[in-house]
């Protein structure tokens, strides 16, 4: 897959893995040994890559944010990459989100834009912004891949310059054979002139 990405000139990748219990109960340790079994495939490829973790919010999370002594898995500058089920809000997202703040972290909210909970009014989403969070976008939402409504409320929050950074959230070939054939039949940088990215500024790999 990273062979493929590199083809479309993405040679920087964080790995964010989930961390949710009862489907993928990674930890520190087991995204570390995932890590450095990829290292000998990648040498000679250009590629950089580093890892972090992709955190469901949910009653786990929320017990490793009971203290400061159990460090998440975070991307530079202790940003923290959050998700919530795509068919219903996390009872305690604030207070969660909150809770981040309060250790030092800054939460960055995955693909706001696939919560159907939100497709009928998206500037709910806003009150994100307002709690502090950065706001990721899929890119393949951009082009539809997931749906016309994933599509509109990608739009509406780059119009609303709310989005501060995009992922690929590729997980299999299909998605990256999808991400080829959009990239080379729309160019869709147009829609980000309201909303500046961030990915280079806050994650480049040394």
């Amino acid at each position: 897959m990273m062979d493929a990405l590199l083809r479309l000139g993405i040679d920087q990748f964080y790995a964010t893995p989930h961390v949710f219990k009862r489907l993928y109960p990674n930890d520190q340790a087991s995204i570390a040994q995932a890590f450095q079994e990829l290292q000998p495939s990648l040498q000679g490829h250009g590629v950089r890559l580093a890892c972090a973790a992709e955190y469901m919010v949910d009653a786990d999370f929320e017990a490793l944010l009971v203290s400061a002594g159990n460090p998440l898995i975070c991307l530079p500058g202790s940003h923290v990459l959050i998700e919530m089920s795509y068919l219903e809000e996390s009872l305690r997202i604030e207070q969660n989100i909150h809770r981040l703040h309060e250790l030092g972290y800054t939460p960055i909210l995955a693909h706001p834009e696939r919560y159907v909970f939100y497709q009928q009014s998206p500037e709910r989403i806003k009150r994100f912004k307002d709690l502090g969070c950065l706001l990721q976008l899929n890119i393949l939402s951009l082009y539809g891949y997931y749906g016309q409504r994933e599509q509109k409320v990608a739009e509406y929050l780059l119009n609303k310059g709310m989005i501060d950074l995009v992922g690929t959230d590729v997980r299999q070939q299909r998605h990256v054979s999808a991400l080829a054939h959009y990239v080379k039949k729309e160019d869709v940088s147009g829609y980000f002139k309201h909303s500046p990215l961030q990915n280079e500024a806050l994650f480049s790999i040394a």
